[in-house]
């Protein structure tokens, strides 16, 4: 199951984006962060590492 980011909790910091080894997270235009479902490898790095806890799995 993919890893999703709560976007009203996210604060846009882009910390998953940069522990994730295949870059699944990116930036949505709007400061926060969206991961792509069909690029995350599930591996935990990014829900691991965010700051404010807005990352969890579907």
């Amino acid at each position: 199951m993919a890893y999703k980011i709560d976007t009203d909790a996210c604060v846009g910091c882009g910390t998953c984006a940069s522990t994730c080894p295949v870059g699944a997270p990116k930036e949505d235009g709007e400061g926060k962060y969206q991961i792509t479902a069909d690029e995350c490898v599930e591996c935990g790095a990014c829900a691991a590492n965010c700051p404010v806890g807005a990352i969890s799995q579907e």
